[in-house]
């Protein structure tokens, strides 16, 4: 079965001048009881903050954290002694675990474009953790590429404590990609720009299909398009 959610129904939030974000499940003031979470994805948050500009530092825990750069750079800074910076194509996740603080800044002239995401973590107490990589994603072509993974059959990823794996997707004008899965997990699937059929729906920029109880996931593009999709396992036992 396919949710298909038009880009208009997502939640925009604006609460300072510097930062325009658009919030795909329950977040800060928007508060939907029948949108809170799909599997353990938690957040997607798709924020746009102006030059020298940012998050100053702010406390989290019990929460898989990802930071995944589409354009621009962040500062990182955080309580367990990290300082980094984030550029174009890099993805980063921090494990919140049993509580840290962090700071995310635009330092740049430039203005920044990322998406966050916020998983419930696959057991509670954890340490808390960091881990940073460059992936190159943005130039990719024609594959399901894996971004970020709890599945350790999967190398060369950054890795979370989640039983889900995050992939990117740049797929040329009439190319198409096939992902497997089964009725026991369920498919996210978020569009930054271009025009894809899934599985015979036609979503456009900033649309959402959320899939469950599907065997084969069928993306073909109508016009050159980059995407996101999300493999979760259905059942709160399997987070």
């Amino acid at each position: 079965m396919l949710k298909y959610i038009p880009a208009s129904d997502r939640h925009h939030a604006a609460p300072v001048s510097w930062l325009s974000s658009y919030f795909l499940f329950s977040f800060a003031d928007y508060y939907d009881p029948k949108n809170m979470h799909f599997g353990p994805l938690r957040v997607f948050n798709d924020d746009n903050i102006a030059p020298n500009s940012g998050f100053p530092q702010h406390p989290h825990s019990e929460m898989e954290i990802v930071t995944i750069v589409l354009d621009g750079e962040v500062t990182h800074e955080d309580t367990m002694g990290n300082k980094t910076t984030i550029p174009k194509g890099e993805v980063q996740r921090m494990t919140a675990g049993t509580g840290l603080a962090h700071g995310e800044m635009n330092r740049t002239d430039k203005p920044l474009h990322i998406y966050q995401l916020w998983f419930l973590p696959n057991q509670k107490g954890l340490a808390p953790s960091y881990e940073q990589k460059d992936l190159d994603f943005l130039d990719s072509k024609n594959e399901l590429m894996p971004l970020v993974s709890g599945q350790k059959v999967l190398e060369d990823v950054v890795y979370m404590n989640s039983n889900s794996t995050i992939y990117w997707s740049n797929l040329k004008e009439d190319k198409e990609v096939e992902f497997k899965t089964f009725p026991i997990r369920n498919t996210f699937i978020y569009v930054k720009e271009g025009t894809v059929f899934v599985n015979g729906t036609e979503l456009g920029p900033n649309d959402q299909a959320r899939m469950t109880d599907e065997h084969v996931v069928q993306i073909r593009a109508k016009k050159d398009a980059q995407f996101i999709l999300i493999d979760l396992p259905s059942s709160e036992a399997n987070y």
